[in-house]
């Protein structure tokens, strides 16, 4: 397994790292990056060749791993495109870009795999939507699905609409969970617990108890109820909760992130 990165940020490093860890010799990783310190900082972390600009050399690759910015991806693609054999993958991890339009710059190019990460891949505890293209086979999805795979969980879809969804859901997700946390520890301070206090147990409230939802079989209403005691602190916190529309709030909130995905895909395909 081959592997080329065009793009040499964190999530780059990130799926790097991941790979390396699943026994990919960094010889047969490469990373382009126009930033010289990215690239040194790339071959010293992780012992990877790496380069300025997209050349022949890229044709040697089982996938190209796209990794850049939403605003400069065109121009990343069409620099791309000599290079690129029909055999190849290319796997985005670009948000906001379709796979319709990155074959347009792609001079037609047919085996895309759009993918959305978050940042816990970063600790290697991420979750990725994938959607291939219809010129993806099954070695393709396979190997796509070994390459976020390494940073933490996969889902497939077969509907690429849906990866917006994805984007809201789960892309986003981090910063909800860390703007609860952020409102738990102002809680703790309101309640006379120092900074250090206050996010040593938000946090590890929220790391147990996602650890418990993914480990047990039951649903996430299920173990809400059973902390909820009538009459209790928790009924009266998730009253408080309700009164205020938290939960409605929360949903609008993704929605308006899965709006304003599809409004990056409209805009960005434009170009």
């Amino acid at each position: 397994m081959k592997i080329a990165f065009i793009g040499g940020g964190n999530m780059a490093a990130a799926l790097i790292g991941g790979l390396i860890k699943r026994g990919v010799a960094p010889a047969d990783l490469y990373a382009v990056d126009p930033n010289e310190d990215a690239r040194t900082r790339t071959t010293q972390q992780f012992g990877v060749r790496t380069g300025a600009t997209a050349d022949a050399s890229l044709s040697s690759y089982d996938a190209i791993v796209l990794a850049v910015k939403p605003q400069v991806v065109r121009s990343v693609a069409q620099a791309l495109a000599p290079y690129l054999g029909s055999s190849q993958l290319v796997i985005s991890i670009v948000a906001g870009i379709r796979s319709a339009d990155l074959s347009r710059w792609l001079n037609g190019h047919a085996r895309i795999v759009r993918t959305m990460p978050n940042t816990p891949a970063l600790i290697g505890m991420g979750v990725t939507g994938l959607v291939a293209t219809a010129g993806v086979d099954e070695a393709g999805r396979a190997l796509a699905g070994q390459v976020l795979g390494a940073v933490g969980q996969t889902v497939w879809f077969d509907d690429e609409a849906k990866i917006d969804a994805v984007t809201a859901i789960s892309g986003s997700g981090p910063a909800y969970v860390f703007y609860f946390i952020e409102a738990l520890q102002e809680a703790a301070r309101q309640l006379g617990m120092d900074d250090e206090q206050g996010r040593a147990l938000a946090v590890a409230t929220f790391t147990g108890a996602a650890q418990l939802a993914a480990q047990s079989s039951e649903s996430p209403g299920v173990l809400r109820e059973r902390v909820t005691s009538k009459g209790g602190t928790t009924a009266a916190a998730l009253a408080a909760f309700d009164a205020n529309g938290v939960k409605d709030a929360i949903v609008r909130g993704a929605l308006a992130a899965d709006a304003r995905a599809k409004e990056m895909g409209d805009e960005f395909g434009r170009q």
